[in-house]
């Protein structure tokens, strides 16, 4: 079977890092080495100081929900099967918004400010993307 939705084409090698540590299921985001801030997407400068100089930090993989949208209307023939699907825009707890899709089918199951976990689809043999789930609050 082929997957026919989008992938990441002509990606440079200062960004590889990021996907490689999907493909381990053990993400990793740039941290600017001279003022510390963390940012996704990968990015050749630091968006607060300028610096170029990076180091490869893994994160925790636990955030809020900041926002979702729930996509009715799909790009293309290939993202209308899954449709309505939903994608979450994330306050990780490292202080940086990451995007993924919802793991859940139902959209009913999102709020804003809900805790969720990062999670791996291994989409094909060579490609992984994140995605976020509820964090399932324990009995007490």
């Amino acid at each position: 079977m082929t997957y026919e939705k989008f992938l990441p084409e002509d990606i440079p090698a200062w960004q590889e890092e990021f996907w490689h540590s999907l493909k381990a299921h053990k993400a990793r985001i740039q941290r600017c080495v001279q003022c510390g801030s963390f940012r996704y997407v990968p990015k050749e400068i630091c968006y607060r100081c300028h610096s170029s100089a990076a180091t490869w930090e893994p994160i925790q993989g636990t955030g809020t929900v900041y926002t979702f949208t729930v996509v009715r209307r799909a790009p293309t023939p290939a993202f209308q099967a899954d449709s309505p699907y939903t994608i979450v825009h994330v306050e990780m707890d490292e202080g940086v918004r990451m995007v993924g899709l919802w793991a859940s089918d139902s959209a009913a199951d999102v709020y804003i400010d809900m805790p969720v976990r990062l999670t791996y689809d291994d989409i094909t043999p060579d490609w992984t993307i994140l995605r976020f789930e509820p964090i399932k609050e324990s009995a007490a």
